[in-house]
C-alpha cells in the first residue's frame, strides 16, 4: 500500500477511536488521573503559599525579636541616663539601639503585616515607638551633644537647624503614635511601651515646635529674666528685685539691658488690671511697686505687670516673654555649669543661696546709696556670668536637665509668653506656667502661700511645714490643712542681723508674715483656727483665681513657732491631693494624707 494511503488509513482510524466512547473503567481511570493532577496542583500552590507565609512569619519574628531586643536595650539605657556620669556614651547606646530597631521595623514585610487585624496595631505601635526614639536620639540628641561638647560656643544658635529639622521629623511620628495609643488591640508589653513613649512625646513635640520661634528663628525676640529674692517671701517666690532683658536672634542670645527695683517709679499705679479678689487680699501695693508684682499666685498676671513696669520706666521694647528664676534654682544650675567668680567671691552650688540671700547684706548696707548700688551691681554681674555660661553651652547637659526640671517642679522657674499659641503650650506644661489648676480632674490642688510684710529679708531663717488630710464621707470631701512657721534664730542672733535683713519698721523685735490658703476649686471654708501670739485670720470671704481663700496674718518673734489651720469641704469628684507652696529658701516640709484616692 502506498505511503499516502497508509497515512490516510491511520488518520481515519484515529478519528474513529476519538469518536468512539471509551469503556466505563477506562473513562473513570482517566477522570481520576485529572483529579489527582488538579489536587497535586492545588496542594503545590497551598504548600508554596504556606512556605512563603512561614518564611514571612519567620522573617517577621526575627525582625520583631531584633526590634524588641534593641528597644529593651534602648529603654534600659534611657532609664539609667540619670545615673550615668557620661550622658554622651549613654545617648550613643540609645541612638545605636533605637536606630537598629527603627531599621528593622521599616522592613516591607513588617509594614505589610501592619494591615493584619488586631496584630497590625501592635506592630504599628512598636514601629512608631522605635522611630520616635530614633529621631530623638539620632536626629536631635546626638548632633546636639556633639556640638555641645566641641567647645565652639553659641550652642543654641548652632543647634537651631537641628532642632527645626528634628521637630519636622518627629511631628508625623508623634501624631501616629498618639492615635495608635488609643487602640484597644494593644497587648500588655506593647501597651506599656507605647504609653511610655507617648507620655514623653505629647509634651515634648509642642515644645520642640515652639523652640525655634522662641529662639528668634523667624524674627528677633526679647525676654525679661526676673530674679526673685526668696529671703523676702511673696506667694510666687520672693520680691522681684532684679531684671535682665535678653534678646534672641536666630538662636544667638545677648543681654540688652539690666535693671533693679530702684530703677522704677513706686507711687503711680501701672496701667494693668488688678482683679478685684487680688486687690481685696493684697492691698494697694499690687501694681505700684515692681518688687511686689509676684504677690498674687498667678505668674501670667505677674509677668504682664512686670512687662508694664519695664515699658513704662525703662524702655518700650516689645517683651515677648518673662521668665522667673530664684537663687535656689541658680544653685542647682551651678551644679551643671560649675562655679563662677563675681568680684572676689566664688559662687558655687554649695554657697550660692548663702551668698545671694545673706552674705551680700553682711557686706553692704543696701539702705545706703553706695550699698544699694553695690548690691545691684553684684546681682547684675552674677546674672551676666550665669547667662554667659548657659548661652555658650559651657555646662553638663545631664546636670542642667536635672536642675531645670527640679526647679520647675518646685516653682523656682516659671515662664510666660505674650503669644497666645505659645502660652497655650506652657499652660499644659504643669507648674512652669505658674497657674493654679482650675479643675480637680487630674489632681485636687491646695495652694499655701507666704508673704513677708515686714520689709525684711528674714525668710532666709524661716522654717515652714504644711500638713494636709483629705477624707471622704457620703457625698462630701473634707480637706484640712495646718501650716507651721518657725523663725529659726535666737533673739540675740536677730539683734545682730544687718538692718536691711531686720524689719524696716520693727527691727528685730518681731516680723510680720501672712499665709494664704487657696482652697481647691469647688470647696468652701468650713472653719479656721490659729495657735500663737498675735495670730489671726483676716480679710475673710474673699475669692481669688476662682478659689475661696483663707488668709491669716501673724507677728512672729525670733525662736517662735506659730500654727494656722483651715478646713475646707466640697461635693463632687476630686482627684488625688496635691499641695503647692511658695518656693522658700528652706524647702517647705509637706505631709499629705489622702484617703479618698
Amino acid at each position: 500500500m502506498p505511503p499516502e494511503t497508509r497515512r490516510a488509513a491511520r488518520a481515519a482510524a484515529d478519528q474513529q477511536r476519538a469518536a468512539t466512547p471509551p469503556p466505563p473503567a477506562e473513562k473513570a481511570e482517566r477522570s481520576g488521573d485529572g483529579a489527582r493532577r488538579r489536587r497535586r496542583t492545588i496542594w503545590l500552590i497551598v504548600g508554596a503559599v504556606a512556605i512563603v507565609v512561614l518564611a514571612l512569619a519567620a522573617w517577621l519574628g526575627f525582625r520583631a525579636f531584633t526590634v524588641a531586643n534593641d528597644l529593651t536595650d534602648a529603654k534600659a539605657a534611657l532609664s539609667s541616663a540619670s545615673d550615668s556620669g557620661d550622658i554622651t556614651a549613654t545617648f550613643e547606646t540609645i541612638a545605636d539601639k533605637s536606630g537598629s530597631a527603627a531599621a528593622a521595623a521599616a522592613d516591607p514585610v513588617w509594614r505589610m503585616a501592619e494591615f493584619i487585624p488586631w496584630a497590625g496595631d501592635n506592630l504599628r505601635g512598636v514601629r512608631l515607638a522605635a522611630e520616635a526614639l530614633d529621631v530623638i536620639s539620632n536626629d536631635i540628641g546626638m548632633p546636639v551633644l556633639t556640638m555641645q561638647g566641641d567647645g565652639q560656643g553659641k550652642i543654641l544658635a548652632r543647634t537651631l537647624p537641628v532642632i527645626e529639622s528634628g521637630a519636622d521629623s518627629l511631628r508625623p511620628v508623634t501624631e501616629e503614635l498618639l492615635t495608635v495609643a488609643g487602640s484597644s488591640s494593644l497587648v500588655g508589653p506593647v501597651r506599656d511601651g507605647v504609653d511610655e513613649i507617648a507620655a514623653v512625646l505629647e509634651p515634648t513635640q509642642p515644645l520642640l515646635e515652639m523652640l525655634p520661634t522662641l529662639l528668634g528663628a523667624e524674627s528677633p525676640k526679647n525676654y525679661l529674666l526676673v530674679f526673685q529674692n526668696n529671703a523676702e517671701s511673696l506667694p510666687l517666690g520672693g520680691s522681684a528685685a532684679s531684671q535682665t532683658l535678653v534678646s534672641a536672634t536666630a538662636g544667638d542670645l545677648a543681654i540688652a539691658a539690666q535693671a533693679s527695683s530702684g530703677s522704677f517709679e513706686e507711687k503711680q499705679t501701672i496701667d494693668v488690671e488688678v482683679s478685684e479678689g487680688a486687690a481685696a487680699l493684697y492691698g494697694s501695693t499690687l501694681g505700684k511697686r515692681i518688687n511686689m508684682s509676684t504677690t498674687q499666685p498667678d505668674w501670667p498676671a505677674a509677668a504682664q505687670m512686670i512687662t508694664a513696669f519695664w515699658n513704662r520706666d525703662i524702655d518700650d521694647t516689645q517683651i515677648d516673654g518673662v521668665i522667673s528664676i530664684d537663687p535656689v534654682a541658680l544653685s542647682r544650675i551651678l551644679v551643671a555649669t560649675g562655679p563662677i567668680t563675681v568680684d572676689d567671691t566664688t559662687i558655687d552650688d554649695k554657697n550660692a543661696v548663702d551668698v545671694l540671700l545673706s552674705d551680700v547684706y553682711e557686706r553692704w548696707d543696701a539702705y545706703t546709696r553706695f550699698g544699694a548700688a553695690a548690691t545691684d551691681a553684684f546681682f547684675a554681674s552674677t546674672a551676666s556670668q550665669m547667662f554667659e555660661k548657659i548661652a555658650s553651652g559651657d555646662f553638663n547637659l545631664k546636670d542642667m536637665a536635672w536642675a531645670v526640671n527640679e526647679s520647675v517642679e518646685q516653682g523656682s522657674i516659671m515662664a510666660w509668653m505674650a503669644d497666645a499659641d505659645l502660652q497655650s503650650v506652657l499652660d499644659d506644661g504643669g507648674r512652669i506656667s505658674g497657674i493654679l489648676p482650675t479643675t480637680n480632674d487630674e489632681q485636687t490642688t491646695l495652694g499655701v502661700f507666704f508673704r513677708d510684710v515686714s520689709a525684711s529679708k528674714i525668710d532666709y531663717y524661716m522654717d515652714s511645714a504644711v500638713a494636709t488630710t483629705m477624707t471622704c464621707a457620703v457625698g462630701v470631701t473634707t480637706l484640712t490643712a495646718t501650716t507651721t512657721l518657725t523663725l529659726d534664730l535666737t533673739q540675740e542672733e536677730a539683734d545682730a542681723l544687718p538692718r536691711y535683713v531686720q524689719s524696716y519698721r520693727n527691727g528685730s523685735e518681731f516680723f510680720s508674715t501672712q499665709v494664704y490658703m487657696y482652697a481647691p476649686p469647688g470647696m468652701e471654708v468650713e472653719s479656721v483656727s490659729v495657735d500663737g501670739n498675735w495670730v489671726e485670720s483676716f480679710r475673710e470671704g474673699n475669692v481669688d483665681l476662682g478659689r475661696v481663700v483663707a488668709p491669716f496674718q501673724m507677728r512672729i518673734t525670733p525662736g517662735e513657732t506659730v500654727n494656722v489651720s483651715a478646713t475646707f469641704t466640697g461635693t463632687g469628684d476630686f482627684g488625688p491631693l496635691e499641695v503647692r507652696t511658695t518656693p522658700m529658701v528652706r524647702a517647705t516640709e509637706l505631709t499629705t494624707s489622702d484617703t479618698c484616692s
